[in-house]
């Protein structure tokens, strides 16, 4: 209980300094196919889900993203203008819950909740007005614990009875001083996923140990990139904290509230980090996964990699650092 007491504590009280608002860069918008979308709710309990479909218009079917939420976030609305960036592309957004509330269920059972949130989200995506779910080249993403938890089903999917996440965006993924979901090892992680691991230089909740673990052991995983974030703020105003992929949207509120969910009225800002990180960098996956398009802007090291924009002045913003596999 110390252990969890204190893992919620770095939570709700790192800190994270604001940067001026922006709007969407129309590089991104250009890949908008629809005007809204349409926000689903069958969480209410712990292993359930949200959905976020495509809507105007609604499409026939539609690729899927699997949005695995921080330690509890379980409101779409923290990560909302992402989410909605994604659905509006033409994606099915599954949010899968994985927490009753900050203390239950254990930690252990976290990619259990989530795997059967997924299955029963694909499920119900099979009947009634859902647009229906197109199969392979399922995407996967973590914030935090839900870094953790996208790690593992990376590994453990057959497992899990779900699909092989076949690209995988890991965002300031840990446990702070919490052990449970890890994996020893992440050697058994596919030869054809393709994995990115984002890490923020001044992350004070969960460091960085575990997921230069991950790239260390995801041995046979040739598509990984490590990418290391780092502040700005004389420059850009851009910080490098622990909720830096956070894009708070109260179009997407499902109700839930929190210490984790208030606390990100404060902290959860929107701007080039997000825009020429984060949703850059997972739109590339995207299409380096699904149609072997834009695997430079996604991996490599290359310029358009480490790009995150240009500050008021135009001045650059301080590049991603990547680090690459050692060529065997």
């Amino acid at each position: 209980m110390f252990r969890l007491a204190a893992f919620l504590a770095c939570f709700f009280y790192s800190s994270h300094a604001f940067s001026a608002p922006d709007t969407i860069p129309p590089e991104l918008t250009a890949r908008y196919r629809h005007d809204s979308v349409r926000m689903w709710d069958y969480g209410e309990e712990m292993d359930g889900f949200w959905l976020i479909e495509p809507a105007a218009p609604s499409p026939d079917s539609a690729h899927v993203v699997v949005f695995h939420h921080g330690y509890g976030a379980i409101n779409p609305m923290v990560y909302g203008k992402w989410l909605q960036h994604l659905a509006r592309q033409g994606n099915i957004v599954i949010f899968p819950r994985y927490q009753k509330n900050l203390l239950r269920p254990a930690a252990r059972k976290f990619p259990s909740m989530a795997a059967k949130a997924i299955r029963a989200a694909l499920d119900t995506l099979q009947s009634g007005d859902h647009v229906r779910p197109k199969t392979g080249s399922l995407i996967m993403v973590g914030h935090s614990y839900g870094g953790v938890i996208s790690a593992n089903l990376g590994v453990r999917f057959e497992e899990y009875g779900i699909p092989q996440p076949e690209g995988l965006l890991l965002c300031a993924a840990g446990t702070g001083p919490l052990r449970a979901a890890r994996l020893r090892s992440y050697e058994a992680m596919p030869e054809n996923t393709r994995l990115l691991i984002v890490i923020n230089d001044q992350d004070k909740v969960v460091g960085d140990r575990f997921q230069e673990r991950i790239f260390r052991t995801a041995v046979h995983t040739p598509f990984r990139n490590l990418i290391r974030q780092y502040p700005d703020k004389e420059n850009s105003g851009i910080s490098a904290h622990h909720n830096e992929c956070c894009s708070l949207d109260e179009a997407l509120d499902n109700g839930v509230r929190n210490a984790t969910i208030k606390r990100s009225y404060r902290h959860c800002d929107t701007n080039a980090l997000d825009f020429y990180g984060y949703w850059k960098l997972l739109d590339a996956l995207m299409d380096c996964t699904r149609e072997g398009n834009n695997c430079q802007i996604a991996f490599g090291n290359t310029p358009e990699q480490q790009f995150l924009g240009q500050n008021l002045h135009g001045n650059p913003i301080r590049p991603l650092q990547v680090t690459l596999p050692q060529k065997k």
